[in-house]
């Protein structure tokens, strides 16, 4: 992991979408809040997205793609961006876990940041 990797934070926060879900037909929606942390003294930017979403059937999902929200934000030094989007799930657990690809704008060096897995819960879900 490069030195800049290390100074970028990535938080989650997932809610589950009750007036968007339909449990009798299997489709349970959340959104998650993004919050995007450069802590390091060089501007980043933020060129891709890998996801791996564990369905509660076992069934994993990969998502690939540019940037986030249709965006490709540079982040500067101290700064933070903040983004929200969803994931459609075949029921009322699952797991999201993933990484971003992003670009040291000082040494034009990609990078990784990884995204620690979080759990996406409907109500009264406690597995």
């Amino acid at each position: 992991m490069s030195e800049v990797a290390s100074d970028v934070e990535v938080e989650v926060e997932p809610v589950y979408q009750a007036g968007e879900s339909a449990p009798a037909e299997q489709r349970y929606v959340f959104s998650y809040t993004i919050t995007v942390h450069n802590r390091s003294m060089r501007s980043i930017q933020l060129l891709a997205r890998h996801w791996q979403i564990t369905q509660s059937s076992g069934q994993v999902q990969e998502v690939r793609g540019k940037g986030v929200v249709g965006q490709q934000p540079l982040i500067g030094p101290g700064q933070r961006f903040r983004y929200t989007s969803r994931a459609v799930l075949d029921g009322p657990v699952g797991v999201m876990e993933g990484s971003y690809t992003c670009l040291d704008t000082t040494e034009q060096r990609a990078f990784e940041v990884p995204i620690a897995a979080f759990r996406l819960a409907g109500p009264n879900q406690i597995h």
